[in-house]
């Protein structure tokens, strides 16, 4: 499958933020999120977005792997220096520009997955290494295209395909990068205060029942301004901030 990516136009919307911005797109490559973690690590931080037709080491949140094939899905990282006062909150700051530049119905699972109604369309991954006295952000994202199988995932899977069966990778490709790149920016310039409202209003977690990864049960209760996830619990309000922590609604 020949897939056309609009590096040009997406270069064109984002160079004037960015200057030495670069688009590029490979067929296949381990990780986004490595190829870019080893350029800034060997002295080449210029601020990149990097498209995967194919990854074939591709990772998620707490090392899981994740699967995509071209055309299936959409492999994409971003890495720019970025220097916040506070990181708390990038990876929702990140969600609330993802979906809002994809769909209306999608909704945000804490802290860093796209989710269609009980199921996982996409995930999230930042990672940061320093290079040239500055730090840079590397944000990783997989959103899945067209439908694939559930088999061995703790989670079904859902597809862009079935929101807008219209759109292929390179189209969300378009959608997403510039709203990515502003709300980055405009976090190290706010943090995630300006963000706040919006995750909110897509909070898939809250008034929901949750179980946390050490068998804590409660119910969501939205974000701090911080955008640690609040947690009603039988022995009071718990607020976590850890991404280590994983939180799953009850039956689902």
């Amino acid at each position: 499958m020949t897939l056309r990516w609009p590096a040009e136009q997406i270069w064109e919307d984002v160079a004037p933020l960015l200057p030495g911005f670069t688009v590029e797109v490979l067929p296949e490559i381990d990780s986004s999120n490595s190829e870019l973690l080893r350029r800034i690590r060997a002295g080449r931080p210029e601020p990149t977005l990097l498209v995967a037709e194919r990854q074939s080491a591709g990772r998620g949140r707490m090392g899981r792997p994740w699967q995509g094939e071209p055309g299936a899905s959409l492999a994409m990282s971003l890495a720019l220096p970025l220097a916040p006062a506070d990181w708390s909150g990038l990876s929702l700051a990140v969600g609330v520009a993802v979906a809002g530049s994809l769909h209306p119905d999608l909704r945000l699972k804490w802290p860093n997955d796209l989710w269609l109604g009980g199921r996982k369309l996409g995930g999230i991954l930042i990672e940061t290494a320093a290079a040239g006295g500055a730090r840079h952000a590397i944000v990783g994202i997989g959103l899945n295209i067209a439908p694939r199988a559930g088999e061995g995932l703790s989670t079904a899977p859902a597809a862009l395909a079935e929101l807008r069966p219209d759109w292929d990778a390179p189209r969300a490709l378009g959608a997403v990068a510039p709203a990515l790149v502003r709300a980055v920016l405009r976090f190290e310039a706010a943090g995630f205060a300006p963000f706040h409202a919006a995750f909110e209003a897509l909070d898939l977690l809250r008034g929901r029942p949750l179980r946390l990864s050490d068998g804590t049960e409660g119910r969501g209760d939205g974000v701090q301004p911080n955008g640690a996830l609040r947690v009603q619990t039988a022995d009071g309000l718990r607020c976590i901030d850890s991404d280590e922590v994983s939180v799953r609604p009850t039956g689902a």
